[in-house]
């Protein structure tokens, strides 16, 4: 090859390293969902949001009306509408269902019985409603830190998922603050099913 074309081949690479460098514009705009995280006061709701935010939790207060936090992905970012859980917020709650296209249940694993119960109804009705009854749902089974936590089996089987969420798309993961990893692994599986163009019913 003769000096020229040597010169000539060089030039052109550098042109290649140019365009890759300094000409490939800006990347692709990230796609937002916009998603409603219920549970009741306690389950961990807020500051599970704040760790994702990269916001410290030591200072967080439970949300007692409706907060709303854009929570950044490396591939999405989820608008998450977090309503307060108290008894007297809850019957509230079907108000701002609207315009969700995913479902974040918290619960706390180590609750109460009674407590369990009641977070079991409210799932039962979230999963049963107009609004939300077609949507992805992730269910975290939270405080899996603490003694008195109950397994995924148990909740599972407590909460009747398998027959109630026949048909649905839903995602039952344990977790705790102490892994944020795993939680985020879980808000990944998530978004998958946000991505489906045409979904078919699924459960984890």
């Amino acid at each position: 090859m003769s000096d020229l074309r040597i010169t000539e081949a060089l030039l052109y690479m550098d042109y290649l390293c140019f365009r890759a460098l300094c000409c490939k514009g800006p990347p692709p705009p990230r796609p937002e969902y916009d998603l409603v995280c219920i549970g009741l006061s306690g389950a961990g709701k807020t500051s599970m949001l704040s760790k994702l935010c990269g916001e410290s939790p030591e200072n967080v207060v439970s949300t007692t009306g409706f907060s709303i936090k854009a929570v950044p992905f490396q591939n999405a970012i989820l608008n998450v509408k977090e309503l307060g859980g108290a008894d007297n917020i809850r019957k509230y709650w079907s108000r701002y269902y609207q315009g969700s296209q995913g479902v974040i249940f918290v619960l706390d694993s180590a609750a109460s019985e009674e407590e369990l119960e009641t977070s079991r109804k409210e799932l039962h009705s979230a999963l049963q409603h107009p609004q939300l009854c077609t949507l992805p749902f992730l269910i975290l089974a939270n405080h899996q830190d603490k003694p008195a936590a109950r397994s995924v089996q148990e909740i599972k089987k407590y909460f009747e998922l398998e027959p109630l969420a026949r048909g649905k798309r839903w995602i039952l993961q344990p977790c705790s603050l102490d892994d944020m990893n795993a939680i985020k692994d879980s808000f990944t599986q998530l978004i998958h099913l946000l991505e489906e163009k045409n979904p078919e019913p699924v459960r984890m």
